[in-house]
């Protein structure tokens, strides 16, 4: 950051240094035209689908097998960080699968960021966040479908404030939770460290992983851990119950707050575009 905010002062760039790439447009019509863009479309759709699937049912599987009035053992099964792995492993595995594709986002938090750092069009994310909630409530539908007794009787995945908790913790630890996220999805995805340090194989999606699994982790015992719309959004559109839908707002303004903050921080602080942008303003003045 300090040879960028050097350089920008200076409003000098060498041959060497590396350039970011331009913006994407806030509006590209011409997207629409592209097999590419609707292959990436059906990548977001049927990863958030698989995404969901396998996830609830790991957090339905739980429940049934830590039940007490089946007089099951309280410390069976997979336990929370059971739940946290599941879900970290999928994001792990499926962004690993569809980064070459769609850039793997499976999140409308994260498409959200990227769209504000100016990484996808206007287009592009709102038809994203359309796929990946679609994805969603289609792999919970697949979970009910499957396990309808186990399903209903065990909350259905719905996220949900727990009891003792004020929605205004409930709203703080889906905007930490997010920014975290997000601000790990930027870092390891940053064309800049990869030109940087190229000698340093990154693994992206490992770090990405690692970051919805430490943070579910810390949430799960308040939220149930949303940091994803769409996850939300499935999971109470099929289990379709009051609780569900009252604390739904929750886990849709935290993650894009979040998201927001993440990508203020990347791009205009440690990435200093705004210094950038005044050098290069004074160099054409």
């Amino acid at each position: 950051m300090t040879k960028d905010v050097e350089i920008a002062e200076r409003g000098e760039y060498s041959a060497k240094d590396y350039h970011d790439p331009p913006p994407a447009p806030l509006i590209d019509p011409e997207e629409l035209t592209q097999w590419s863009f609707y292959r990436a479309l059906i990548a977001e759709f049927i990863a958030t689908l698989l995404f969901l699937y396998i996830t609830v049912l790991t957090v339905i599987g739980y429940k049934s097998q830590t039940d007490p009035l089946k007089n099951a053992d309280q410390c069976g099964g997979v336990g929370i960080l059971g739940i946290a792995w599941a879900f970290g492993g999928m994001i792990f595995v499926l962004v690993y699968c569809t980064a070459g594709i769609s850039g793997g986002h499976i999140n409308p938090a994260v498409t959200f960021g990227l769209f504000l750092a100016r990484k996808v069009s206007l287009i592009r994310a709102v038809l994203y966040m359309i796929a990946q909630c679609l994805g969603a409530i289609c792999g919970v539908g697949l979970v009910k479908a499957f396990q309808k007794s186990l399903y209903t009787r065990y909350g259905g995945g719905a996220n949900e404030l727990a009891g003792g908790y004020n929605k205004g913790t409930g709203l703080g630890a889906e905007i930490i939770g997010t920014f975290v996220l997000v601000y790990t999805v930027f870092s390891a995805t940053d064309p800049k460290r990869n030109a940087r340090d190229s000698h340093v194989p990154v693994l992206a999606p490992l770090p990405i992983g690692f970051a919805v699994f430490m943070v579910h982790l810390a949430t799960i015992p308040i939220t149930g851990t949303g940091i994803n719309p769409a996850r939300s959004f499935g999971a109470a559109v099929i289990y379709n119950k009051t609780k569900a839908w009252d604390d739904q707002w929750i886990f849709w303004v935290g993650p894009f707050v979040g998201a927001a903050i993440a990508a203020f921080y990347h791009q205009y602080i440690l990435r200093a575009a705004a210094i950038k942008a005044l050098g290069s303003f004074r160099s054409n003045a």
